[in-house]
């Protein structure tokens, strides 16, 4: 790679980091190429991004963006490394997880979620149980209903208690 390839890259890494909120770091050594494109055929349907990166490029690529802090994540640079990109941020969680019922890899670096560094693998299970911003609004919005259903709900019940109240006492009269 010329040294001119290797500055577009690392330019073109830096767009991503800079674009994307949910970054996840893999190690998928070791994998063949069948399992690879089997993980990334599954990661395209999941609306997940899988790239193989160099390191070095990686890492001069994170030192360039300005505004996010990887923090430790640099640290977790060794060995093969792909990254994944994602808009929800438990979906390369729950596509690590489901794709190791079957495989040993990949296994999770760490992750650059809105701003929170995740490191090692340990964290995957915390990671997929993440609720997305969507399943978050869902249970606000089903919790602000909740009050406002049972206040009709009351109104409708009273309301019919109070017509038949008033229907057996006209029937008494």
């Amino acid at each position: 790679m010329t040294r001119e390839e290797k500055a577009k890259y690392i330019d073109e890494l830096v767009v991503e980091l800079k674009d994307n909120n949910v970054i996840y770091l893999t190690d998928t050594a070791e994998l063949t190429v069948d399992v690879i494109n089997n993980l990334r055929r599954r990661a395209f349907n999941a609306n997940v991004s899988l790239r193989v990166v160099k390191n070095t490029l990686l890492s001069k690529a994170m030192d360039k963006v300005e505004g996010k802090d990887f923090g430790d994540l640099k640290g977790t640079l060794s060995g093969a490394t792909s990254i994944m990109f994602s808009e929800v941020g438990n979906a390369p969680a729950k596509l690590i997880k489901e794709f190791r019922k079957k495989n040993d890899k990949p296994i999770l670096k760490g992750a650059w979620i809105d701003e929170g560094v995740y490191v090692g693998d340990d964290q995957l299970k915390l990671l997929a149980d993440i609720k997305s911003k969507e399943e978050l609004l869902g249970e606000i919005i089903g919790l602000l209903q909740s009050p406002a259903k049972n206040v009709v709900s009351g109104l409708k019940s009273a309301g019919g208690t109070l017509a038949g109240l008033l229907k057996t006492l006209e029937e008494r009269a």
